[in-house]
């Protein structure tokens, strides 16, 4: 079982994330990367629904259809990269190498990635750091497709999944592919995580423009703060939902395959009717422990 350690429990504590090698199989990783084409091999995304997802600029950026992305908290929805569509809408590139991720109910809705998110490992994991009352918020198989892969600007995953009161956000990264200085890999700041969050997104009420808004701004986080986590394929990273992390856009001639996912303690925790995702009568937030 996937156990912490006390000095495991020590690490994530002050640093705000912790690698653990070797969570997955490669058999297992496998398993996931096939499902995934299945799903890529059948998708069927209308023209008007064909989203872009960027998170430079220092903001979150959903191109062209919004609606397809702020109402994909309970849905399986494929979103792209840039430059990947002409003016109309048709593909450049082919279609599997278009794909930034898929999300962000893959937990849900997806016998395999329902299957490793509710594993006995992940539970054990939960449960080594006290977790009482885990509910599964999202989930996300990212691409980082080669030469495509497009860099994901410093941020607090508490920016964008908020709770009341913080330390209650639990990021789950499991690489499903060797993740490199040269493909991608998560940039950390150690100890980032004991300052609050810099900034949130607020999800405007219904029929507002525009949807959402900032409170805060991200700092000019200094780049030499930042500590490369390169991993091999079927490592596990947690997460503080408050440590700012970041990774640069992939150059490479290989992709950096991931799937994630958020946990947040429900037992006296808030989420935040503000934020972007919200539980639906058709999915609630799951139990981990079921």
């Amino acid at each position: 079982m996937a156990c912490l350690s006390s000095s495991q429990l020590q690490k994530f504590q002050e640093d705000g994330f912790l690698v653990l090698e070797g969570f997955l199989s490669a058999d297992e990783c496998v398993v996931m990367q096939q499902r995934i084409g299945e799903l890529v091999a059948n998708m069927d995304v209308p023209l008007h629904s064909r989203t872009i997802f960027s998170t430079q600029d220092e903001q979150l950026k959903v191109l062209d259809n919004r609606d397809y992305f702020w109402n994909s908290g309970d849905k399986i929805r494929f979103f792209f990269e840039k430059g990947v569509f002409d003016e109309k809408g048709n593909f450049l590139v082919p279609p599997e190498k278009s794909i930034n991720k898929i999300g962000h109910a893959l937990h849900a809705h997806d016998p395999v990635f329902r299957s490793v998110t509710h594993s006995p490992k992940v539970q054990a994991l939960a449960k080594s750091l006290g977790l009482q009352m885990p509910v599964v918020v999202q989930s996300m198989y990212i691409f980082k497709q080669p030469h495509l892969g497009g860099e994901v600007t410093p941020h607090q995953d508490a920016t964008f999944l908020y709770t009341e009161p913080l330390g209650r956000l639990l990021g789950i990264w499991i690489a499903l592919e060797d993740a490199t200085l040269e493909n991608g890999c998560l940039w950390f700041i150690p100890g980032s995580h004991t300052s609050g969050v810099s900034r949130r997104l607020i999800r405007a009420p219904a029929g507002s423009i525009p949807v959402t808004s900032f409170l805060g701004s991200e700092p000019a986080w200094d780049n030499s703060l930042f500590v490369p986590t390169p991993v091999q394929r079927g490592a596990l990273i947690l997460i503080h939902g408050e440590v700012v992390h970041k990774s640069e856009q992939n150059l490479s001639d290989r992709s950096r395959h991931a799937y994630t996912f958020h946990l947040m303690e429900a037992l006296g925790t808030v989420w935040s009717p503000e934020n972007w995702l919200q539980p639906t009568a058709e999915l609630p937030f799951p139990p981990l422990y079921i």
